[in-house]
C-alpha cells in the first residue's frame, strides 16, 4: 500500500503539467455544472390544486351541500388526471379542491376543470 502511494506521488511529481490540465479540467467541468443545474429556493413540493368557491348568501351549510357541493363534486368526478377531491360546506359558503397527478400542468388542470362546469 505505501509502495502504491509512494508511485502515485513520484508519477504526479514527474508530469506536473499533466496532473495541473487534469485538475484544470475537473474545476472547470465542476463549475459548468454548477452553472447547468437549475436552483430554486423553494421548489414546488406540492400537487397541483385547483380550488372551486362558491357562494350562496344566507343558506345553510345543508343547503349548500346540497344544492352546491354534491351537484359540482358529481361533475368534477369526470375530470381526468384527478387524485382526490375535497369539499367544505360552510353558512353560504362551498369550498371544493380538486387535486391532480403529480407532474400536472396548472394551466391543463384548470381548463379540465372549466371544461366540466
Amino acid at each position: 500500500m505505501n509502495r502504491f502511494i509512494d508511485n502515485i506521488i513520484s508519477f504526479s511529481l514527474k508530469n506536473k503539467f499533466f496532473i495541473f490540465f487534469c485538475t484544470l479540467l475537473i474545476v472547470l467541468l465542476g463549475v459548468y455544472a454548477v452553472k447547468q443545474t437549475p436552483i430554486d429556493a423553494f421548489p414546488d413540493i406540492t400537487n397541483t390544486k385547483v380550488t372551486i368557491i362558491t357562494q350562496w348568501q344566507g343558506r345553510s351549510a345543508e343547503e349548500v351541500e346540497k344544492f352546491i357541493t354534491i351537484p359540482i363534486e358529481v361533475v368534477m368526478n369526470s375530470v381526468q388526471k384527478k387524485t382526490d377531491i375535497r369539499s367544505t360546506s360552510l353558512f353560504g359558503l362551498s369550498v371544493i379542491n380538486i387535486i391532480f397527478e403529480d407532474k400536472v400542468d396548472g394551466d391543463y388542470a384548470r381548463q379540465q376543470v372549466f371544461n366540466s362546469i
